[in-house]
């Protein structure tokens, strides 16, 4: 049993984002095992309650998760990763799902700008001041040369930016407006970014509205930019967002594997919107049991 502070002791962003960068290639591939993540809704309450299994690079597991988006006080996600032993089936750990969702999600999108933004982004726009928010501030550091950031909140955004030593702004479109890469993870049912906010070239990573009705981006912004997704599938049953734009280009786990191209042009607009899948989580949830048996190194 590896609770919430064994997870953190073991799992680094730095040897996470390489690890998902190769557990997306396998899903595009064919090569991975995950069906589709079954959903129920909690009756009488606004609750949802998840099951993910996976089978993927040589791990099986499944993570159980819920996600009350109403919670106040206490985080809005919680989870458990069961992984199992692949050759006889026996149970090997059971963890705390809830930072492995956290940081996994993040370490997905920082693969996602490694691969489409542009090499000299410097400005970083948050909107969301949650655990993602956090996250990828942490991720995406590692991957662009990131000299400013900016975050908008209704909420919470002026103590996030002096927690993190970094800019609030008085608007969503204060911050977005010159940014190189924008990160939109909020609760919110309807678009809090808008296309015309977006400069020449600028990346998007967005990571909330996965229901089929929410939305977090307006329909400029999806029009406008050249549409990625973890899963092709899963996004388009799940994501408001992408049933909205329609087909996405690509995976970008085929991006990763050279099999698509990224970017192709400096004045692009790109945009990834995750989902979330389950071989992330098995993955992720792999290298935190390696790295907690006796005797395994760092990094292992």
């Amino acid at each position: 049993m590896l609770d919430e502070a064994s997870v953190r002791r073991h799992l680094r962003m730095a040897d996470l984002i390489p690890a998902m960068a190769r557990a997306l290639v396998d899903l595009s591939a064919g090569r991975s095992v995950q069906p589709g993540r079954q959903m129920l809704q909690v009756p009488g309450r606004e609750g949802f309650f998840a099951v993910m299994p996976a089978f993927a690079a040589g791990a099986l597991g499944a993570k159980l998760v819920t996600f009350f988006p109403g919670n106040t006080g206490i985080h809005t996600h919680h989870a458990l990763i069961l992984l199992f032993d692949p050759e006889t089936g026996e149970p090997l750990a059971t963890m705390d799902g809830r930072l492995i969702t956290e940081m996994r999600t993040a370490a997905v999108s920082a693969v996602a700008t490694q691969w489409l933004a542009r090499p000299d982004a410097g400005i970083l726009a948050i909107l969301g001041s949650g655990v993602q928010a956090r996250s990828h501030l942490e991720a995406l550091r590692l991957v662009r040369p990131l000299g400013e950031a900016r975050v908008w909140s209704p909420r919470n955004g002026a103590a996030f930016a002096e927690r993190y030593g970094i800019r609030a702004t008085d608007s969503a479109e204060e911050a977005v407006r010159g940014a190189d890469v924008v990160v939109v993870a909020t609760s919110s049912r309807t678009p809090v970014l808008q296309g015309a906010w977006l400069s020449p070239g600028a990346h998007v990573n967005a990571v909330g509205a996965v229901r089929p009705d929410w939305r977090e981006l307006d329909d400029e912004t999806v029009r406008r930019a050249r549409l990625y997704v973890d899963s092709g599938e899963a996004a388009a049953r799940e994501a408001g967002d992408v049933i909205a734009a329609g087909e996405p280009y690509a995976e970008i786990g085929e991006v990763v594997a050279g099999a698509r191209p990224g970017r192709q042009s400096a004045d692009e607009i790109t945009l990834f919107k995750s989902v979330g899948v389950a071989v992330a989580d098995v993955v992720a949830a792999d290298l935190v049991w390696r790295a907690s048996r006796p005797g395994a190194g760092p990094g292992a």
